[in-house]
């Protein structure tokens, strides 16, 4: 599989960067656009990588409904697009009310694309899962959110989602920002795909702090023998700094590509 980073939060080389995330997979034969970031950024620098989105890809997964995730979409269409049922939930900040959702309704999206939404595991291709809405099942992760929805409750994000590939027996994990908590993505995508030897997790691990929950995190990858561990966009430099220490991982920066 070939992933190449189109949108990101750290720019490489001349490419532009944002926050958000957006990565190109290929795989099965089939080029998949997991997330949009939130502008055009992926479109322009797609194109200087010699690759058309609007003419090579013909499906997009969203990873949950967030602006930095799915706004993109306005530079799309007629394309199949997979998502959890929630992510079109209106959702604001807590701290100052502010709109994270989407910019567009479910009636327009069904306007532009192709829309299959599902809670369930969907199999994309041979090898590629979308996991659907990911079980919270241990007591460290997602236990409290920024976010509420419109009518004022605590908004856990139940859209949350991820992909899972399986290479040559082992499972690959590509997330967006992970609200629902890295370590239930990658046991539900070990229960899903029945692969329990785990070789990489890419992808947002939302996670903010050197603190209990990231060491958690770390003891579980450790426990796992995760072989590469790649944590980008919503993980801030306190907990990035404290994965280096264990996974001397390289930073994820648009334009890069990884081949699995």
């Amino acid at each position: 599989m070939k992933l190449t980073v189109l949108t990101e939060n750290v720019a490489g080389g001349s490419f532009l960067a944002e926050h958000g995330i957006s990565y190109l997979l290929e795989i099965d034969g089939e080029k998949i656009l997991w997330d949009t970031g939130h502008s055009d950024v992926f479109l322009k620098n797609a194109e200087k990588m010699g690759i058309n989105i609007h003419s090579e890809i013909k499906k997009v997964v969203l990873s949950h409904g967030h602006w930095d995730h799915v706004d993109g979409l306005q530079h799309l269409e007629n394309k199949t697009l997979i998502t959890h049922p929630s992510s079109f939930i209106n959702r604001f900040r807590k701290t100052d009310h502010s709109p994270v959702g989407f910019r567009f309704t479910r009636e327009k999206i069904t306007e532009k694309f192709e829309l299959k939404e599902t809670t369930s595991p969907l199999k994309i291709t041979e090898n590629l899962w979308f996991l659907g809405e990911i079980p919270r099942e241990n007591d460290f992760e997602s236990q409290t959110t920024s976010f509420k929805d419109e009518f004022g409750n605590d908004d856990f994000i139940p859209d949350d989602s991820a992909l899972a590939a399986v290479i040559k027996n082992k499972l690959l994990v590509i997330t967006g920002c992970s609200h629902s908590g890295i370590c239930n993505i990658v046991e539900y995508a070990k229960k899903v795909t029945d692969i329990s030897s785990v070789d990489t997790v890419i992808g947002g691990f939302h996670l903010k702090h050197n603190n209990l929950q990231t060491q958690k995190t770390i003891e579980y990858f450790k426990k796992n023998a995760v072989k590469n561990v790649y944590p980008s966009h919503c993980t801030d430099l306190p907990a990035l700094a404290a994965f280096f220490e264990s996974f001397k991982f390289q930073q994820v920066k648009t334009g890069m590509i990884f081949t699995f």
